[in-house]
């Protein structure tokens, strides 16, 4: 009840409150009169287990037993170990001494910073080996009270009845072999089925403010993430989109998978109250599945923004490299002259040591193995060359190397199945006044690792894109001079240059800038965005052929849905008008267009691996006219109901208007007979003059247009 309703109702039973003392009021023991009292949202029907306060305390038993002289090097091997899996706090580690002896116990405390660090130090080091004589027993200090508290006799566990989960990969048995995408636009995030037969999208999930920043799939599809103040959450689903779970970390501003989608990375950055000193950023890796933290990383944002292509407040994103192929064995993160390399079964630093890699400035990972590729520019003024390097991991081999000269930049690019390394490397000219490009191909699958050098027919072309063909062994260059460069095709194999990389055409004087491959390869879009105001060329590279040229005015973002049959071309809020975006077919005939204000974002649905066999897929390749006979009895059966529908909406339309026609007529015929009851039964003169327009008469007249005068001669 309001304070000035109990004034008002105190007033009307005549109470003056300055007279009474509320404290010598007591009310019946378990009576409140049906007043809640303020505190009451804090207790539950189910007993909580109360946090005891001791829950970022671990027990580390089985240490060896030294005396006084050797208890700090204990001490500091200790703090070595734990301090890589959290912050241990001021005199957090104790370790209780005999006093009689002045001899350690053989075990110790450690108290981190949060109990997320406490329970990951505890999963990370339990068994771990010190040395022969001494593996880690390690527990929760809060355990040994539940440990205590075990009951003499053992009671049988209650057997909960099985509930099965959600199918999470049930969207992928759609009967129509549909797609799903995810859009933004103003505050509402829809899930929707690409459906082309029926030239619309139709809807699966929307939700308003379901994010507060993006959305992203997890790179098997399997998840999608929202991002919120108290972290981020993934859901799953066909249809329902349930949300799975939650990662706590406060205002994250990026998340990032691993390839096989068995973590997640966090990114959180804080501006200092001091403009000249760098941001404060915390990096949390947690297991999808489970939440569970696995490990964070805190530091200025300069211990993270070397390399990469870019990212927020000044470090680089993504900060974490994966490797491993899909087995998300490793993940590497570049540093100052260093590379340093964790494994994901203890979140370690391989072999506990980091790379060192004298002015090391970028990393990149195979697709497929864990092959870690490595630039290093020159050093010295020149005199130490600069170097691209292939390393193993987790050996650290070294596989093969390249020295390089005169080097301006370079960048690299592998290919999605891992079988080749190609090196763009932009060099200076002698006069050290321009430059000039290339490429370094590595052959990553053959022996000894080959190398070939290409070169440009034109050696002072730009080059402005470059793509490999996804699964394939081909790749795409648009190099040249604005607004018109050329595109050129190669491949890196062929039968008649036994191997070597060799070029297939060149197309001339092309409005493109970027290069977008089908996943499937074969077809490619040759794109002209920002400045070329969205020309759209689609090119089978097969046949050398271009199949459709056309148009998507302003368009920002294209994006090929994961089997290569549609492609999405959008434009995003960056310009005011026409947001929204069009479904195209692979070879460039126009599906259907959805318009939306304020269109923000747009991703397609990721599909994980066939599993089908490379034979498999040959064989169905060869017989698709045998498998393609139901769909394109559906599709006829697709189309023929659109055609119905189209006539039954035009029939509906006309009904409609004759409908409405025939009301209007009456009652014009109602407002008539009014009209002439008013006048005592005459019609009026715009009534009548409308009767005589209906009367049809035909008159007949004579009219002289000319008379002539002629003589007749008999």
């Amino acid at each position: 009840m309001a304070d000035l309703d109990i004034d008002s109702r105190a007033a009307q039973l005549g109470i003056d409150w300055s007279q009474i003392n509320l404290d010598s009021i007591h009310l019946p023991p378990g009576e409140n009169f049906g007043i809640e009292s303020d505190d009451e949202g804090v207790y539950h029907d189910d007993q909580l287990e109360f946090d005891t306060g001791f829950g970022n305390i671990i027990v580390v038993d089985n240490l060896p037993v030294v005396p006084k002289t050797k208890f700090e090097k204990l001490e500091n091997v200790l703090k070595k170990i734990y301090n890589q899996l959290g912050v241990i706090k001021e005199n957090g580690l104790w370790m209780p001494v005999d006093p009689n002896t002045g001899v350690t116990l053989g075990y110790c405390f450690i108290e981190f910073n949060t109990p997320q660090e406490a329970q990951n130090a505890k999963e990370k080091t339990h068994g771990y080996k010190l040395d022969k004589s001494h593996i880690f027993a390690v527990n929760m200090f809060d355990d040994f009270d539940r440990l205590m508290n075990v009951k003499e006799e053992w009671e049988a566990p209650q057997t909960k009845p099985y509930v099965p989960g959600e199918n999470l990969q049930k969207w992928l048995t759609d009967e129509k072999a549909r797609d799903q995408l995810v859009i933004r636009s103003g505050p509402d995030t829809e899930v929707l089925w690409n459906d082309p037969r029926q030239k619309n999208t139709e809807p699966v999930h929307k939700r308003p403010y379901w994010t507060e920043s993006y959305v992203q799939w997890s790179p098997l599809g399997t998840y999608l993430v929202t991002l919120h103040k108290q972290g981020a959450a993934v859901w799953g689903g066909a249809d329902t989109f349930t949300r799975l779970m939650r990662y706590q970390h406060n205002m994250v501003k990026l998340v990032d998978f691993s390839p096989g989608e068995k973590y997640l990375v966090t990114y959180h950055s804080q501006e200092p109250s001091n403009p000249r000193d760098a941001s404060k950023v915390e990096i949390k890796v947690f297991d999808v599945r489970t939440g569970r933290m696995m490990r964070d990383f805190k530091g200025s944002a300069d211990e993270f923004s070397i390399g990469g292509p870019g990212g927020v407040a000044g470090a680089s994103w993504p900060v974490f490299r994966w490797g491993g192929g899909k087995d998300d064995k490793y993940f590497a993160k570049l540093s100052k002259n260093t590379i340093s390399v964790y494994e994901t079964e203890t979140f370690g630093l391989i072999d506990k040591k980091s790379m060192k890699v004298d002015n090391v400035v970028d990393i990149c990972w195979s697709p497929s193995d864990s092959i870690l590729s490595l630039f290093v520019p020159e050093q010295g003024g020149g005199n130490q060359p600069a170097k691209v390097a292939l390393v193993q991991i987790p050996s650290k081999v070294e596989l093969r190397q390249k020295n390089l000269f005169s080097v301006s930049d370079c960048k690299m690019y592998w290919q999605s199945s891992g079988e080749y390394l190609a090196v763009k490397v932009d060099r200076y000219t002698k006069t050290k006044k321009s430059t000039y490009s290339g490429f370094e191909l590595f052959r990553i699958k053959e022996r000894d690792i080959p190398i070939e050098v290409l070169e440009l027919d034109n050696k002072n072309d730009k080059i402005i894109a470059f793509a490999w063909e996804p699964k394939g062994h081909r790749f795409a260059v648009i190099h040249g001079d604005q607004p018109r460069p050329d595109v050129s095709f190669y491949t890196m194999k062929t039968t008649q240059h036994g191997g070597r990389v060799t070029k297939l055409g060149t197309l001339k004087a092309k409005q493109a800038n970027a290069l977008f491959w089908s996943p499937t390869g074969k077809y490619i879009i040759l794109a002209g965005l920002k400045n070329f105001n969205g020309q759209l060329e689609f090119f089978n590279v097969d046949e050398l052929e271009t199949m459709a040229t056309t148009e998507h005015f302003m368009a920002t973002d294209i994006e090929w849905d994961p089997t290569g049959r549609y492609v999405a071309t959008a434009v995003t809020s960056v310009h005011e008008m026409e947001n929204g975006f069009t479904v195209w077919s692979f070879n460039g005939k126009l599906l259907y267009r959805v318009l939306k204000d304020h269109f923000f974002q747009l991703a397609w649905r990721p599909r994980p691996p066939s599993f089908l066999s490379p034979e498999k897929e040959e064989e169905i390749a060869k017989n698709l006219k045998k498998y393609s006979k139901k769909y394109e009895a559906e599709d006829q059966d697709v189309s023929l109901l659109l055609s119905e529908q189209d006539r039954e909406k035009r029939k509906a339309l006309k009904e409609e208007w004759e409908k409405w026609v025939m009301q209007w007529k009456s009652l014009h015929e109602e407002e008539k007979l009014e009209r002439q009851n008013l006048m005592d039964g005459e019609i009026s003169d715009e009534e009548e003059d409308d009767e005589e327009a209906k009367e049809v008469k035909e008159v007949e007249f004579e009219d002289v247009i000319d008379v002539t005068e002629e003589i007749v001669q008999e």
